[in-house]
């Protein structure tokens, strides 16, 4: 779904990156508060040092998940885009800053996804998949059983729309500002088509994967907060809600998440690093409906096609699984030092900023 330069003009390319700057700018105060309510005293989890390193290991996992291609059709392969997967566990303010961190690094150091066409692939990879996902998956979670299995139905099916709703938006930007002469209807149906195959690899690798952090610490899945049902006492016959005693503590596994940050770590480094080795060849669904109806006869050379790890390869390592997986483990390094330091940022600006608020010489004259 990475977009390169030229398959849509400059100026809806500007436009699409103004989009996706204000998206960002509005994520990242809003990102404030999710990480705020995540390391609240009091709360499953707290601590504000906490909640940076595991925002930045999503972008890390992201990353590279990304890098695992799946066959979906004859000649056609997928990879995960990661917005909904975000959205779940961090919340959609930071789902869309973790989404768009990963795609500033694959385009900047790997060539994968043009510089002008950046705020392209943030509009349609991250702030549609992110912002569908989690609408659909707050619906989802209010009407279904307040369960585990809920958190992880909800999820799946978030996944499965959100991928194609992003070949939607990329259909509506090709139709502005598309460079080549070609039939909508058929570009339309060709993306809607493969995406929604995409989408299915989308919807069981995040909906494994929630489930996997639910059944261990729910306490660290935004979209699972409240999971818990509430007491019933049964009164006179009749079952009712039990007084609330205030916010549960937080049990003794689940004050710290350096079990579950390194767990993730290592996970990402080994599929970035081996398992990408065995990834699908095959074009992805863009790449494989540009070829099909000429939309890439416009696609332009990547600015950083000499960088050294472009194509996700070192240069000058000439065997292919070790450049491969060098790259890999370069890449989730990089993408989780930048991740975490994000999120610490944003989460040191809140913390200023509330220190100012609670100030004698900070009030307002």
């Amino acid at each position: 779904m990475h977009a390169p330069d030229g398959f849509i003009d400059a100026p809806v390319s500007a436009a699409a990156g103004l989009l996706a700057a204000g998206a960002i700018a509005v994520s990242l105060r809003g990102a404030r508060r999710e990480l705020d309510e995540t390391s609240r005293p009091g709360a499953a989890g707290a601590g504000a040092e906490r909640t940076a390193p595991l925002a930045g290991l999503v972008a890390a996992f992201i990353f590279a998940v990304q890098m695992l291609n799946f066959p979906v059709a004859a000649g056609t392969s997928g990879h995960l885009l990661g917005g909904a997967l975000a959205a779940i566990l961090v919340g959609p303010y930071t789902g869309v800053l973790c989404v768009s961190v990963v795609l500033l690094m694959q385009a900047v150091l790997f060539a994968d996804g043009g510089l002008t066409a950046l705020g392209v692939n943030i509009t349609t990879m991250a702030i549609t998949t992110t912002l569908v996902a989690y609408a659909l998956f707050r619906v989802l979670v209010k009407v279904l059983p307040r369960t585990r299995r809920s958190v992880t139905a909800a999820s799946f099916v978030a996944a499965l729309v959100s991928v194609p709703a992003s070949a939607v938006v990329f259909t509506l930007l090709f139709a502005v500002g598309g460079t080549t002469d070609v039939s909508l209807g058929k570009v339309a149906g060709a993306m809607v088509g493969v995406h929604v195959l995409i989408g299915l690899g989308e919807a069981v690798i995040t909906a494994l994967t929630v489930g996997a952090v639910v059944a261990v610490r729910p306490d660290l899945v935004h979209g699972a907060r409240g999971l818990r049902q509430k007491l019933k006492l049964r009164v006179d016959g009749e079952l009712v809600d039990a007084p609330d005693t205030g916010a549960e503590p937080a049990p003794a596994t689940a004050r710290s998440p350096r079990k579950v940050w390194i767990a993730g770590l290592v996970t990402s480094l080994v599929l970035a690093g081996f398992v990408s080795f065995y990834a699908s060849a095959d074009p992805d669904g863009l790449e494989k409906v540009a070829a099909d109806h000429g939309i890439d006869k416009q696609a332009e050379e990547h600015t950083a096609a000499d960088s050294p790890l472009a194509d996700y390869g070192v240069k000058d390592v000439d065997d292919a699984r070790l450049s491969g997986g060098l790259a890999g483990v370069i890449g989730v390094g990089v993408t989780v030092v930048a991740g975490t330091g994000v999120f610490w940022a944003v989460r040191r600006r809140r913390t200023e900023e509330e220190a100012e608020a609670t100030s004698p010489t900070g009030t307002s004259v």
